[in-house]
């Protein structure tokens, strides 16, 4: 069982590696890269190509690890016991599956996937360290023991806002997805617009990549990015000659919006900008 990359996402050779490196070891995947680069699209890839079911699980700054296992509603269950309801007899009824369990207990193997981990706070990785280990937990409620019927392939995605744990590092097998070099860039955007002309894809991709090298950008523009970007230009049929021959005293490249994403970003190729006009004022 191989990872191939889809017709919809390209796959580098190092990446796939790492994919197939993770199922073989049965450890998680650890990916880790700049925002816009398909981490969690990777995962969405990774059960295509296999032909698996996809359970996500997106982590949010308050999600709790035991939210992942079952949670507990306790307040259901009083409420109808003061009701008379004859279910709060059975405490199974209120125990809430989470995505782990619904992993576990999957007739068929499926791809987990833990989005974002380190949005959670820093004791999250380690109170799922048992779990994803052994691959069972405890339900204490129902003094039952849910246990994988199929160990699930799992991938974690990390922005790298904290830290992860040593021990939690080492139970995974990890990947940093770089940032694509231009002919990676040029596959990746014939996946999603095949018939667009070669000199647009050229002129685009050294105003992209030029954006990209300004020191002290804020936030620089991602392969998502690039993609909007690419398709408003079509869109509104942008002349090549636009963006071929751009005056380099007009930092900014039309329809800006989609690459940048702060105005502070803005003002500093505005700033730019500024001092090309002067300099070429300059040598008059």
């Amino acid at each position: 069982m191989k990872f191939e990359g889809t017709d919809s996402y390209v796959a580098t050779d190092d990446l796939r590696m790492a994919v197939d490196a993770a199922v073989t070891l049965e450890r998680p995947l650890l990916v880790k890269g700049e925002p816009g680069t398909g981490k969690t699209m990777l995962a969405e890839e990774v059960a295509k190509s296999l032909g698996k079911r996809l359970i996500q699980w997106h982590i949010k700054s308050t999600t709790k690890a035991q939210q992942g296992l079952y949670e507990y509603d306790a307040v259901s269950r009083l409420r109808d016991s003061q009701l008379g309801d004859d279910k709060v007899h059975d405490i199974a009824n209120y125990i809430k599956k989470g995505k782990l369990w619904e992993a576990f207990e999957s007739d068929e193997q499926v791809v987990l996937l833990i989005d974002e981990i380190d949005k959670a706070d820093i004791e999250f990785p380690n109170d799922l360290l048992v779990e994803i280990d052994k691959m069972e937990f405890f339900v204490y409620e129902t003094s039952t023991t849910i246990k994988a019927k199929q160990r699930p392939i799992v991938v974690i995605t990390s922005n790298n806002e904290k830290e992860l744990p040593d021990a939690f590092l080492r139970r995974c097998f990890f990947h940093y997805i770089s940032f694509p070099d231009r002919e990676t860039m040029i596959d990746i955007i014939d996946v999603h617009f095949p018939n667009i002309k070669r000199d647009l894809i050229n002129d685009a991709l050294d105003i992209f990549f030029d954006v990209r090298k300004v020191p002290g950008l804020k936030k620089k523009p991602s392969t998502s990015e690039l993609i909007d970007w690419l398709k408003l230009l079509l869109a509104d049929d942008i002349p090549d000659a636009v963006l071929k021959n751009r005056d380099a005293s007009k930092a900014i490249p039309p329809l800006y919006g989609a690459l940048l994403k702060n105005e502070q970003d803005v003002h500093m190729l505005e700033r730019l900008a500024f001092m090309v006009r002067r300099e070429g004022a300059g040598k008059r």
